[in-house]
């Protein structure tokens, strides 16, 4: 059984939440450049609020990573489940979990025609 059926999905919400991150990150850096330009903090303390959004940006990285395997972990787990009740199945369970299938997907194709 393919254990990356929902591998896809988490990689773009993976890829959507760094995109958000660093966009963040970005602007950040670019407001506090810009307080220190206007005198309003000390080069020192940009300096400093510099490195604690790079610790925090990382941390951000690592929160999601952190999550997308735990995710990628949880559907893996899933999927072996529900291949092992498949497989403990009897035939004619089998043709009737088939018939409900071949049901869900005339309903969400709009095969129904009304």
């Amino acid at each position: 059984m393919d254990n990356n059926v929902f591998g896809d999905g988490i990689k773009k919400l993976v890829l959507m939440g760094i995109g958000a991150v660093a966009v963040t990150a970005e602007k950040s850096q670019q407001i506090v450049d810009e307080l220190v330009k206007k005198g309003e903090i000390t080069v020192e303390q940009g300096k400093e609020l510099n490195q604690e959004l790079k610790r925090s940006v990382k941390k951000s990285f690592e929160d999601v990573e952190a999550a997308k395997a735990e995710a990628e972990e949880k559907a893996a787990d899933k999927a072996d489940e529900l291949g092992k009740k498949i497989s403990d199945m009897s035939a004619e369970e089998l043709e009737k979990l088939k018939a409900m299938i071949k049901e869900a997907e005339s309903a969400a194709k709009g095969g129904d025609d009304q």
